[in-house]
């Protein structure tokens, strides 16, 4: 058996790799960056994008001259072409994501928007049956204000912020507010709901559509990459658990 590795008095033979990164949930990890180096082989950068993200790369490692710069290679065992594989790394990652999702982008908005449109609402929740129907009224009546009768009765969190609650993406709220909140017209109060041990009084104060900007963007393509890439970790371990079972 080859001995690829010495820890101290410990020879780690070729045979031991894949069970010590079992042992040390390393596996996945591993098998993750593989998978990436892989994805983002064919993605290249200008020589201007090369420049900038080994200059980003030496200030983030705190390598300000040539000779520390020379040091550190050399103690981490690299050749240049290593060290700007790494500097470019995440450039061509965010280059791969728009290639491969880039043009699917507006149909996964879509069929997000309903999760990503965001709400600010009020709410007083208590376990209180008696008490309940009696601020509703008052609000509706328009006695005292939600903020108020929050501070006083509300039995949540929501009591220290007078019961305003967001900006949240409707995906937050427990799926009986959320189905509320989306048929609901902002000011609009709604009796008491029970929800979960509480019985609840809420008002939707405003809806904010969700826009396909630049940020919004960013984020659905990091959630495709993120779900392709759970995939193919998760066949990788399929695979080699298969190999190691057999």
């Amino acid at each position: 058996m080859a001995v690829v590795l010495q820890v101290g008095d410990r020879a780690i033979t070729t045979e031991e790799i894949v069970p010590l990164l079992r042992h040390y949930q390393l596996l996945p990890q591993l098998l993750q960056e593989m998978i990436i180096d892989g994805a983002i082989a064919a993605i290249t950068c200008t020589p201007e994008e090369l420049s900038r993200a080994c200059q980003e790369f030496y200030t983030q490692q705190q390598l300000p001259t040539d000779e520390a710069r020379q040091a550190w290679q050399k103690q981490q065992g690299l050749t240049q072409l290593q060290v700007e594989a790494l500097a470019t790394r995440k450039l061509r990652i965010e280059k791969f994501k728009q290639a491969t999702w880039g043009h699917k982008l507006e149909s996964y908005f879509l069929n997000r928007k309903g999760q990503l449109d965001r709400v600010i609402y009020s709410l007083i929740r208590t376990s209180d049956e008696g008490i309940v129907q009696e601020l509703y009224f008052r609000l509706q009546a328009g006695e005292q204000s939600f903020s108020e009768l929050a501070q006083k009765y509300s039995q949540g969190a929501e009591a220290q912020t007078g019961g305003l609650i967001g900006p949240v993406e409707l995906s937050s709220p427990h799926p009986k507010l959320v189905q509320m909140l989306s048929a609901s017209q902002p000011g609009q109060l709604w009796p008491p709901v029970r929800i979960d041990k509480w019985l609840a009084v809420v008002r939707l104060e405003k809806f904010i559509p969700a826009q396909l900007d630049e940020a919004c963007k960013a984020r659905l393509l990091h959630e495709l990459f993120t779900t392709w890439l759970k995939e193919q970790v998760s066949q990788q371990l399929l695979a080699i658990n298969s190999e190691s079972v057999g």
